[in-house]
């Protein structure tokens, strides 16, 4: 990967729907080599896919809390019964499993408080294997981004 796919990247993680010819304007290139690259990254992984990015209070999804979640067991039962679980709620945007106090780390997205405290007790409590949840409340959004720091 050289300096252009790095500047193609760029641009595409701003607007993920450019047309190629503007993208080739905007990197340098003409249209065709700069479509050759983008489909040489996307067949690499390097581009997984495109997504459209939803304001979440447009469709009723105005609180985003995090919870840290301490399991009962770290066996690998108890772990992927967890993940399976976990894979299958919408409401959990991001999952990760976290080295140091608790063992998972969820970015949960719902519409309030009321709808959240649902969550977890019709969900989230029920899933096997899970000893205690701490929920983090925040109170204002500092930043928020998708791009990574090319």
């Amino acid at each position: 990967m050289d300096k252009t796919d790095i500047r193609i990247l760029r641009v595409l993680q701003q607007e993920g729907k450019l047309q190629n010819n503007e993208l080739a304007v905007r990197v340098g290139l003409s249209a065709s080599p700069c479509l050759r690259r983008v489909k040489q990254l996307e067949d690499d992984g390097v581009i997984q896919r495109y997504v459209a990015l939803v304001e979440p209070l447009r469709v009723n999804l105005g609180l985003t809390v995090f919870a840290r979640i301490w399991l009962k067991g770290q066996d690998e039962k108890t772990v992927d019964q967890f993940v399976d679980a976990v894979k299958n709620l919408p409401e959990v945007v991001e999952c990760q499993l976290m080295s140091g106090d608790c063992d998972f780390f969820l970015r949960i997205v719902v519409a309030d408080l009321d709808a959240y405290r649902k969550f977890q007790i019709q969900h989230l409590n029920k899933i096997s294997g899970i000893q205690n949840v701490k929920t983090e409340i925040p109170l204002q959004k500092i930043k928020h981004t998708t791009a990574l720091p090319l």
